[in-house]
């Protein structure tokens, strides 16, 4: 019987330190999967909340805000995590068949396959996928895949053995260009949290405050936005934390240049987005589309996250596209503050809401009459 309290005790532990990593990476996939409060101020948080994360043992996680509520905490004014939508049952199913093809992405999925699981044809499984998602099920299963070998060579795992155990039966296909756009850099540099990789970053002074911005061979890889250098450069190490750093351009030579580019768009009101600035981002084909749609949004512009999902083919994929912008590593030039709320709030935003006032205002955003 003790032993059996132990188990259970240990499995609630190592699941509670799952949560709190997502809590800490503000993790864009656990954006409405549950809440976390917080003992000393009473309130209640999205992991995605962009506040300061207190300790691990200052916190309770709850499934749904319901629950936080009724131990006594209130929601955060930040990230509104009461602020929850019914899913339809279209969405129910989706997040089934998601959750299948995340179990098992070495199985290769096919669409045959799916609908076989789900008593579904696969025509109308394929369309309620894609309305649902704005991805194919055959791209979801190879972004799943990817994500596997992404989270393998994280864990420190062989490049060959994450290849396989991912389901692919050859590794030629990942070295090359097409494998560097679907993982955001080269297999070898991705390993273990960007163990070999090599990053060039520079500090300067902006009107948003101090201005982090780092970059690969292949462009920029992150944009940060922050009043303490220390801090800004913790964010960016958390990023890829076993990258190599040098706070100078002697790893890429462009650097100072595009720095300069993205300064005086800047102070000189341009639009940073069409300055053809070469990014290197990881995200999936979902996140790339959202944020392909938000670099077309024109300056002076906004548009509401439901706009954008209707765009890029998801109707019904507004939280989606939310999830996506929180998962933006190069702000201001994939321009996710132009996306605000659909009764014209401005939203939350990764560098504080403040800051996405002045940026919207300075861009010539009516904020009285933005909806």
């Amino acid at each position: 019987m003790l032993s059996t309290e132990i188990s259970e005790q240990a499995r609630t532990v190592t699941t509670e330190l799952s949560l709190w990593r997502a809590v800490k990476e503000r993790d864009p996939k656990y954006f409405s999967t549950f809440v976390y409060g917080v003992k000393s101020t009473g309130v209640y948080c999205r992991p995605t909340c962009p506040s300061r994360k207190p300790k691990f043992d200052k916190i309770f996680f709850f499934d749904n805000p319901f629950s936080a509520e009724k131990a006594g905490f209130r929601a955060c004014l930040r990230c509104k995590p009461n602020d929850f939508l019914p899913k339809s049952p279209q969405e129910t199913l989706v997040e089934k068949i998601r959750e299948l093809i995340d179990d098992n992405p070495e199985a290769k999925l096919s669409l045959g396959d799916l609908g076989h699981a789900f008593d579904l044809s696969p025509f109308y499984l394929q369309k309620i996928f894609k309305k649902v998602t704005g991805v194919t099920p055959k791209e979801y299963v190879r972004a799943a895949r990817i994500q596997k070998i992404k989270a393998s060579l994280k864990r420190g795992e062989s490049i060959r053995k994450s290849i396989y155990d991912s389901g692919y039966n050859t590794s030629g296909w990942l070295y090359n260009k097409n494998s560097t756009n679907l993982l955001g850099m080269p297999p070898s540099a991705y390993k273990a949290g960007g163990e070999g990789m090599k990053i060039s970053y520079l500090i300067g002074d902006s009107p948003l405050g101090s201005l982090l911005v780092a970059a690969t061979e292949l462009g920029v890889c992150a944009v940060v936005i922050g009043s303490s250098n220390e801090k800004m450069v913790k964010i960016l190490r958390e990023e890829f934390p076993r990258a190599d750093f040098e706070q100078q351009e002697v790893i890429v030579d462009n650097l100072g240049e595009w720095m300069e580019k993205i300064l005086d768009c800047i102070k000189s009101r341009k639009n940073l987005a069409a300055s053809g600035i070469p990014l290197d981002v990881i995200g999936t084909a979902f996140q790339h589309k959202v944020w392909k749609e938000l670099q077309a949004i024109p300056l002076g512009e906004v548009r509401s996250y439901g706009e954008v999902a209707i765009r890029i083919g998801t109707p019904k994929g507004s939280r989606a596209v939310a999830r996506a912008c929180a998962a933006n590593r190069v702000a201001l030039v994939i321009p996710c503050h132009r996306v605000v709320r659909k009764n014209g709030d401005v939203g939350g935003y990764r560098w504080g809401v403040e800051k996405k006032k002045y940026l919207l205002e300075s861009e010539g955003v009516n904020l009285d009459s933005a909806s």
